[in-house]
């Protein structure tokens, strides 16, 4: 499995589906669609905003997404190089 690094910032990702209506299984980044195969860690963060974070395992990587609960908004907080 890859390492975890950082992104530049953080970016916006379409989530396509849901699994049970709350964990990702399906989002596209830069024109590309992700299957997640398995959710590996799943978290949340009392900010300004909240958030919902999700570290999920894909073909290609390792990707770590959170949820901006309040405007329903999904963003790629890093990802496996």
């Amino acid at each position: 499995m890859k390492l975890l690094t950082r992104t530049r910032r953080e970016e916006s990702v379409e989530m396509q589906e849901k699994r049970f209506g709350y964990f990702p299984k399906a989002f596209r980044w830069h024109g590309h669609r992700y299957d997640v195969q398995a959710v590996e860690r799943c978290w949340t963060r009392a900010q300004k905003t909240p958030r919902l974070y999700f570290r999920v395992r894909c073909r290609e990587g390792m990707f770590d997404l959170y949820q901006d609960v309040r405007a329903n908004t999904w963003h790629l907080k890093s990802l496996a190089i």
